[in-house]
């Protein structure tokens, strides 16, 4: 499987879980988080954050292979910040923060969509965007 396949199918992975990010984002403002949030926050970040590391390590084994040693820096610079956005959602669902915690799920969104473009222009950058797995999920 190449690597830019691999990405794909990492990427395929998380879609479930960013739909789940992005519902609960758009929740009620003012309204307590029951504590099921909490979890499905962690589980759902989590997730995407395993699937984004994955495809991050099948670059490095690639990068390792051929000229993209700026790439995977910026990639490794990415996943630390997707992991502290990931880090800042579940702390404001615990603390029952909506506000904070919608500011960093759409954070979250849009550095999970970032990454996935940069690996997709380093490893397949012939492939049209029309034809890859959504980098951006439509709007609610």
């Amino acid at each position: 499987m190449s690597v830019a396949d691999q990405i794909c199918d990492h990427q395929s992975r998380c879609l479930a879980d960013l739909i789940t990010l992005r519902m609960l984002a758009q929740g009620e403002a003012g309204v307590p988080s029951p504590r099921w949030v909490v979890v499905q926050v962690a589980q759902s970040t989590g997730a995407v954050l395993a699937e984004a590391e994955a495809a991050a390590q099948a670059v490095q084994n690639a990068a390792s292979r051929g000229p993209h040693p700026r790439e995977e820096t910026f990639l490794r610079a990415r996943l630390k910040r997707l992991a502290a956005s990931a880090d800042d959602a579940i702390a404001a669902a615990r603390a029952g923060n909506f506000a904070e915690m919608r500011r960093h799920l759409n954070r979250f969104d849009a550095l999970t969509s970032a990454i996935w473009a940069v690996q997709h222009a380093v490893y397949d950058p012939a492939l049209p965007m029309s034809a890859r797995v959504p980098t951006e999920l439509p709007p609610l």
